[in-house]
């Protein structure tokens, strides 16, 4: 089994590097504006759907996009806060607990 270490390194090393270099060239660049379609894709089938249902998406969609990012922002304003409480009330709880009693 020792004996094929070698190979598996140099092969496996191998295909890295290829690997890298392909996707570094014109094929990583087509593959990422084919990913990139993905979502434009979905837009648009959203959109479809959307209108089969007769909802129009539009400066709508983008309000409420923002609404969501900004109750995101102080979501995660709450939980830094709540964390920050609730070391508080740790190191509290741990100062009485280490108290010598009087």
């Amino acid at each position: 089994m020792g004996e094929f270490a070698p190979a598996v390194g140099v092969v496996g090393l191998a295909l890295v590097v290829g690997a890298t270099l392909v996707l570094s060239g014109s094929v990583g660049r087509a593959l990422a504006e084919w990913i990139r379609g993905w979502s434009k894709h979905d837009e648009q089938w959203m959109t479809m759907k959307a209108a089969k249902h007769g909802v129009v998406l539009g400066g709508e969609a983008e309000r409420l996009l923002a609404a969501v990012d900004e109750l995101k922002r102080r979501l995660t304003e709450a939980e830094e806060r709540l964390d920050f409480a609730e070391r508080l009330l740790a190191k509290e709880r741990g100062a009485d607990r280490l108290a010598p009693p009087r």
